[in-house]
């Protein structure tokens, strides 16, 4: 399980350093290929490759009446890769430009994959979020 949230910065490549504490959390699944994609609402979603490949089968098997936009930005954005031997991992431009990471980011864990956001909108986010919609109680006890 993947949780908490770092902020991390992006090099002139647009690479970001896996912290070692989600390294090691990735090392235990014994993965080290990783997706990387966009997310309809503007951030960046990256998955260990085989819960990648289980998201992607349900994506693709969807009769969803809005399962084909799904498609398009998920499925159509995908990147497999891997980390560089120093756990960097680099974000593609169309990648970058899409979800507006420019220099400053955080990467969230979400259970079995991660977030990545750039920093201003993560605290946007936070900050509209601070209340819990109702029915969610029971799900925090």
């Amino acid at each position: 399980m993947f949780q908490g949230n770092t902020t991390l910065t992006l090099d002139a490549k647009g690479r970001f350093a896996i912290p070692a504490l989600h390294r090691e959390a990735l090392a235990r699944t014994g993965e080290e290929e990783l997706t990387i994609t966009a997310h309809p609402e503007g951030y960046l979603l990256l998955y260990p490759r085989s819960v990648w490949q289980r998201v992607q089968e349900k994506l693709m098997s969807s009769t969803i009446q809005d399962a084909q936009r799904l498609k398009r930005i998920l499925n159509g954005n995908a990147r497999d890769d891997r980390a560089d031997s120093a756990g960097r991992l680099l974000i593609a431009p169309e990648l970058r430009k899409l979800a507006r990471l420019e220099k400053k980011i955080v990467m969230a864990g979400m259970g079995n994959h991660f977030e990545l956001w750039d920093e201003a909108a993560w605290e946007r986010q936070n900050n509209y979020s601070l209340g819990v919609p109702p029915g969610f109680e029971e799900l925090l006890q």
